[in-house]
């Protein structure tokens, strides 16, 4: 006659009740554990450039679609090459032009990134005004490989979307991050950040420049630069003198932004003023 207790005591061991809460995924993946699983994101992190002794960074956006120079070129060279009868080949044109003059904003980042780079780390291990970004393509890599050019550590806090982004490989090992939460990514974006540089973006770039101003002007979070590179641009994306203008923005919120034109500029500013 079989044992009845065996056959309890298996479907005990089998219940996930029973198992070690690390090891209940279905659990941690409930809406129930969603409150550790924001606090796991933020502790993990934080470890982590605790660990490689990031005591500041210096955070850059920008589009994930400017690609270098070299690679736009030969994109407009090939729709050069299109025939004329080609139906696309106008748009074609038009299209790959336009990002060749966006692609300088590449050598522009990488530049930047470069600069900072050659300053980050200290006699004693440590590292201030660390470059970091979003650790996608386009900008964002361009930082991390200009900081990469110059030997220095740099960060990338990548996110979980629809579409799979891969880091770029200009990260250093060990400092790329991978999010599911937008909250807890910008979180550590600000947290350790002593300056804001922005390249031409789109909503993504908007959305991290405007809530950093928002924080800013509330006095939310200490104030910090805020610079936007690339004048043409930034001054027909955001108009703040209009937003005085009209009664939505207090005439010192203009101070709160720097536009300069060179990734070497917005180096210089920081190291001068964010040393």
């Amino acid at each position: 006659m079989e044992d009845p207790t065996q056959e309890r005591l298996q479907a005990i061991l089998d219940s996930p009740s029973y198992r070690v809460a690390i090891q209940d995924t279905q659990f941690l993946e409930s809406d129930a554990a969603r409150s550790s699983r924001l606090a796991l994101e933020f502790d993990r992190t934080d470890s982590y450039l605790r660990a490689a002794r990031i005591d500041s960074t210096v955070v850059v956006f920008g589009s994930a679609r400017i690609v270098e120079p070299e690679t736009a070129a030969a994109a407009l060279l090939a729709a050069e090459r299109l025939a004329p009868e080609h139906p696309d080949r106008a748009a074609a044109v038009a299209r790959a032009r336009r990002d060749v003059n966006f692609s300088r904003y590449y050598d522009e980042a990488r530049m930047f990134g470069r600069e900072l780079g050659f300053h980050c780390s200290t006699a004693s291990g440590r590292h201030q005004l660390v470059v970091a970004t979003g650790g996608g393509p386009g900008i964002m890599e361009a930082a991390n490989r200009g900081a990469s050019d110059a030997g220095a550590p740099s960060v990338g806090f990548n996110i979980q979307l629809p579409r799979e982004q891969k880091p770029n490989p200009w990260i250093t090992p060990g400092l790329a991050f991978s999010f599911h939460y937008f909250a807890l990514r910008k979180m550590h974006f600000l947290l350790r950040a002593r300056a804001l540089v922005a390249f031409p973006g789109g909503y993504g770039t908007l959305d991290e420049v405007f809530e950093a101003l928002n924080l800013v002007a509330t006095g939310t979070i200490p104030p910090m630069p805020i610079l936007l590179v690339g004048h043409d641009y930034w001054t027909r994306v955001v108009n703040l003198d209009y937003l005085i203008e009209q009664g939505f923005a207090d005439p010192l919120d203009r101070t709160l932004l720097q536009i300069v034109e060179t990734g070497a500029e917005a180096a210089r500013f920081i190291l001068e003023h964010c040393r």
